[in-house]
């Protein structure tokens, strides 16, 4: 059975889409099959994929809305071991289509469609920046929610709406969601602010803050306009090498052993 996470932070701008397709191709690069999910109408987690499925008719709004089977929407990425089902803006009109359909119909569809998804090691999900329908939907798909943070002013305030609405999905929807990590992004060691954000985190969410802390990086912002993840268009990067080790600490908890040592430039 897959083991399925997903990404959420309904502030926009955190580095969510970044945290996932990069520790999907960490992942394949270390022989875990990985399906990314891109739930998010701004297509981002697809175009940082190298995939554009507008035109196949093959993506996840035809998977919640039209009932095509998930199997049929899966793309194979460049990358061996690392498929995607993508998104295509479209999807901004599926919130409307599902909000007309019975409560428990409306916020169900993505797990049963994920049901056909068993055969890969790990399932992400990139869901919207938002606390919407497709966003519940992605909650109520996966055993753990993995919460990217921004370093920045504020960061606490949106982090406490997000795990309330965590723990009504869990009340309602799905017991066996957990809040699997918080992943403090964007850093600048340089500034006392990012300091204190990362201190005031871990003071709230204790043994819930990744030790992997990522940093603001330049390649890992051009990556996407190459169709590429930053761990493949510059391994050595710094931001990469954060997020290989990210990747370790994440698959490490839950049981895995990765033979990695970092080796930044």
């Amino acid at each position: 059975m897959s083991l399925r996470y997903t990404f959420a932070n309904q502030k926009g701008g955190v580095g969510k889409t970044t945290t996932v397709v990069n520790l999907a191709a960490a992942m394949a690069t270390w022989g875990f099959r990985t399906l990314v999910v891109d739930a998010d109408p701004q297509c981002n987690a697809s175009t940082s994929l190298g995939i554009d499925a507008r035109s196949s008719g093959r993506h996840v709004y035809a998977v919640m809305v039209a009932g095509l089977p998930v199997r049929d929407a899966i793309h194979a990425t460049r990358w061996e071991g690392l498929d995607l089902v993508p998104s295509t803006p479209d999807l901004a009109g599926a919130a409307v289509e599902l909000n007309a359909e019975p409560p428990q119909e409306r916020v169900t569809r993505l797990v049963r469609a994920l049901a056909q998804t068993d055969a890969y090691d790990y399932v992400l999900i990139d869901s919207p920046p938002s606390l919407g329908v497709l966003t519940v939907n992605a909650l109520v798909a996966a055993q753990g929610v993995i919460v990217p943070v921004q370093c920045e002013y504020l960061a606490l305030e949106g982090l406490t709406q997000l795990t309330h609405t965590i723990s009504l999905v869990q009340r309602a929807l799905n017991q066996n969601l957990a809040l699997r990590g918080v992943v403090m992004t964007m850093y600048d060691r340089r500034t006392t602010l990012a300091n204190e954000v990362v201190d005031q985190v871990r003071r709230h969410f204790p043994k819930r803050v990744f030790e992997t802390v990522i940093p603001r990086s330049v390649r890992l912002s051009e990556a996407p306009s190459y169709g590429e993840p930053g761990v493949v268009y510059a391994p050595r990067s710094q931001g990469a090498v954060a997020y290989l080790g990210l990747a370790r600490e994440l698959l490490t908890g839950d049981g895995h052993t990765v033979a990695w040592e970092p080796e930044a430039s």
